[in-house]
């Protein structure tokens, strides 16, 4: 009824012409027949003014549309200011939230790009260097047990010849403490004895001299004088104590080297030890630098996701403000239209030559 009516007036005063200050002439009456939402007004003031009514009843009812109109307008700029509102929060809000995830997404990825893959590389690297400083390591000790298994078979060797350079000498002192009527066949033993004792140990500078003495007296003349005899006895003698001298050496020599190689060894497997803890470290380290780096993977992905997902909805929450703004701005101007049309209707309906002339029309 009220959608009718406004624009049954709407058309009444877009299609008719009335001059309100001047009297209703012919022409304008016959303008106003010719609209039928016009003569809508007209019938409709004729019924009112026809039963006993007044036109007043009609001019009250527009008033109170605008009035309505009015409200309803206000309850629509209302409605859009609070829309407004709930979007501009919810346009900060997933701005905000869609900064907060571009800033975790960069600091994310630079976090990888500048601590784990470095970190990564550098315990690569430290592993790498713990690999070859271990490979030296049994390289090392490996030299060591091949050098004091060399040492030790030539100690051996060494105490073999001594011990056998010993017992040629006391053979030949036996044989020395027993001549009295020389014979060949004692010569020729210790003669024997000599060779033995100058084939192993010629090379040796420290027995070269009293070696040499020994050779020069077993001779076979010197061998009938009991002095010569003699002489020979305290060489021989000499020499003995040079190779138990040097046996002893030999034997302190072979403690020490014994205890300088437990030390090396204990040193060296020590630095194993040392060096495989680092192992353990790093490999440690390295677990957690990859754990800690497909976590920020994953991260930074969700992040990603979680930006476009914001993306996508602030766009959407943009998209339907926009709308709705459309849809207001619309109908505001729809309402806007409306309100004036109905001021306008008002405006006719209270000009007393509008009821003078109903009331011509019904003969009143």
């Amino acid at each position: 009824m009220k959608s009718s009516l406004i624009a049954c007036l709407l058309l009444s005063v877009l299609s008719v012409e009335i001059t309100m200050n001047d009297a209703i002439t012919t022409q304008a009456l016959e303008k106003l027949k010719e609209s039928s939402w016009a003569s809508f007004i007209v019938e409709f003031a004729q019924v009112e003014l026809s039963t006993g009514g007044a036109l007043s009843e009609l001019v009250e009812t527009i008033n109170q549309l605008i009035d309505q109109l009015q409200e309803e307008l206000q309850d629509i700029h209302d409605t859009y200011q609070r829309r407004t509102d709930e979007h501009n929060r919810d346009a900060t809000r997933l701005e905000q939230e869609i900064q907060d995830a571009a800033k975790d997404i960069f600091t994310g990825q630079d976090f990888i790009d500048n601590v784990l893959i470095p970190q990564k590389e550098r315990f690569q690297q430290s592993l790498a260097q713990l690999k070859i400083n271990i490979e030296e390591n049994r390289r090392i000790l490996d030299g060591e047990h091949l050098n004091r298994k060399r040492q030790h078979e030539q100690f051996l060797s060494n105490i073999a010849e001594l011990n056998e350079a010993i017992g040629a000498v006391d053979e030949s002192l036996g044989l020395l403490s027993q001549i009295s009527n020389p014979q060949l066949i004692q010569f020729k033993r210790v003669q024997t004895n000599l060779d033995r004792i100058q084939t192993s140990f010629q090379n040796r500078s420290s027995f070269a001299p009293i070696i040499k003495a020994l050779l020069e007296l077993a001779t076979e003349q010197n061998f009938t004088d009991q002095g010569s005899v003699q002489q020979l006895v305290k060489i021989f003698n000499e020499l003995r104590v040079q190779f138990v001298d040097s046996l002893n050496q030999e034997t302190a020599d072979e403690s020490q080297a014994e205890t300088k190689y437990a030390e090396r060894v204990a040193q060296l497997e020590k630095e194993f030890a040392e060096f495989q803890r680092s192992v353990l470290i790093k490999n440690s380290e390295l677990a957690a630098n990859e754990q800690k780096f497909g976590e920020s993977i994953v991260y930074v992905g969700q992040r990603k996701d979680d930006k476009e997902t914001l993306e996508a909805q602030l766009q959407a929450e943009n998209d339907n403000y926009a709308a709705e703004t459309d849809l207001y701005t619309r109908t505001v101007t729809e309402y806007n239209k409306e309100i004036e049309i109905s001021k306008q209707a008002y405006g006719l309906l209270t000009q007393p030559s509008f009821e003078s002339y109903v009331r011509s029309t019904v003969g009143i």
